[in-house]
């Protein structure tokens, strides 16, 4: 049964109400020696609590989509990260055997839930795609939202802006569809003009598990950064109406920190970025290792906010989100330090919500805020064709510019 299939928990709950049940009405119906007896118990009991445990850890990762598979489990439980050498180039489900075709193509999705074509033109389109990547080599399972106008006929020759949306780390892209229904929202913001359509690719922001990658390209190893800015893109463009540049980039906690580093090193491809509840130094732990090859210059490229303190701020777009309570190094500190350090071209927003930490229900509420933002300064620069949408939307509620030189913080 796969770690993902709703009858798991089922199966599970059933067995953490009916084993100590059963321990109980058989305690003293138990034949044999003593010893047999004993044995029995104690196997009835420890059987009860595997099973309640078992559903406790089946029922997280239920919410939170850590792992897709008992495959990815089992990697993250019997793989260790070397933290002296870098990752080797291993495309996210198989290892690599060849040269595989670069491109977008259909897989069977993990979401039941299929929507009958005439109904495309009014909610839109959910697809699960692979992406392979021809620069890279590297690929990816992605879902892709296209928005109800993609299927209307007054819009067949236009061409939409698109986001990249990552999940965080250990997550799914599958959490991006079901826990926060980014396709959902998006249709949603969509119908109440809270938003113009665009077309979203949702990724997670590692490839190779159980390596965190963190969105970066690994001296030696796989150039994972030059996937989700390039080779993404560009097979995108090549199957769907979306244009190669101009896209967006949104996520929350590691996808965040991802966003925002895409936006800021690609500012010709990506125009605006949306970090949720993300941090904004190069993280090294348990999980990446050393992914510069021990180059501490790297690293401080792949810093977004070192960048902003020596070099020249991009002129992009951000919306960057937390919450009073987020704590920790990463948390809201790290968040007010980042956008004291903002400055002109580069321009800034912030959402500072008054209570939750780094939690679904702390980011749910800000995804429509966070599209309405993308929509807006995705359509800023113009139409990305003569036929593109013309659907008005509101003014987004954010409420910070772009921090002028003299306020640059520590």
């Amino acid at each position: 049964m796969a770690l993902s299939d709703p009858g798991l928990l089922w199966l599970l709950g059933l067995l953490t109400v009916g084993l100590p049940v059963a321990a109980v009405v058989l305690w003293r119906r138990i034949p044999g020696p003593r010893p047999v007896v004993l044995s029995a118990r104690l196997a009835a009991v420890v059987a009860a609590q595997l099973a309640a445990v078992l559903l406790v850890g089946v029922a997280l990762n239920d919410y939170a989509y850590f792992y897709g598979s008992w495959g990815e489990l089992w990697s993250s439980m019997t793989q260790t990260v070397d933290n002296r050498y870098p990752v080797s180039p291993v495309v996210y489900g198989h290892r690599r055997t060849g040269t595989p075709a670069a491109g977008v193509t259909p897989v069977p999705s993990q979401v039941p839930r299929s929507i009958p074509a005439a109904r495309w033109p009014k909610v839109g389109r959910l697809e699960s795609v692979h992406i392979q990547g021809d620069v890279s080599q590297l690929g990816t399972s992605a879902y892709v939202y296209l928005p109800p106008q993609y299927f209307q006929p007054r819009y067949r020759n236009t061409t939409f802006p698109a986001v990249e949306v990552f999940s965080g780390y250990p997550s799914t892209d599958t959490m991006l569809v079901q826990r926060l229904a980014l396709q959902r929202k998006m249709a949603t913001a969509i119908a109440r003009h809270r938003a113009r359509p665009m077309v979203l690719v949702m990724m997670r922001p590692t490839i190779t598990l159980p390596r965190d990658t963190e969105c970066t390209d690994v001296p030696g190893g796989p150039q994972v950064e030059t996937f989700y800015a390039q080779d993404v893109p560009r097979a995108v463009a090549a199957t769907y109406r979306v244009s190669s540049t101009g896209w967006g980039a949104m996520g929350a906690s590691t996808g965040g920190y991802c966003a925002t580093k895409l936006t800021m090193d690609y500012p010709v491809v990506f125009r605006a970025g949306v970090s949720m509840s993300g941090y904004y130094q190069a993280l090294r732990d348990y999980t990446t290792g050393d992914l510069w090859g021990g180059s501490r210059q790297l690293r401080n490229l792949n810093s977004p906010e070192w960048r902003l303190r020596h070099q020249p701020a991009p002129p992009v777009s951000l919306l960057v989100t937390s919450s009073k309570d987020e704590a920790g190094p990463y948390g809201i500190r790290d968040t007010r330090r980042f956008l004291s350090l903002v400055r002109p071209p580069m321009q800034v927003s912030s959402i500072i919500a008054a209570g939750g930490g780094h939690t679904f229900s702390t980011w749910a509420p800000e995804v429509p805020q966070a599209l309405h933002w993308l929509s807006d300064h995705l359509y800023a620069a113009g139409p990305l064709s003569p036929a593109a949408p013309s659907v008005t939307a509101p003014a987004a509620p954010v409420v910070r510019a772009g921090r002028p030189p003299s306020a640059r913080g520590r």
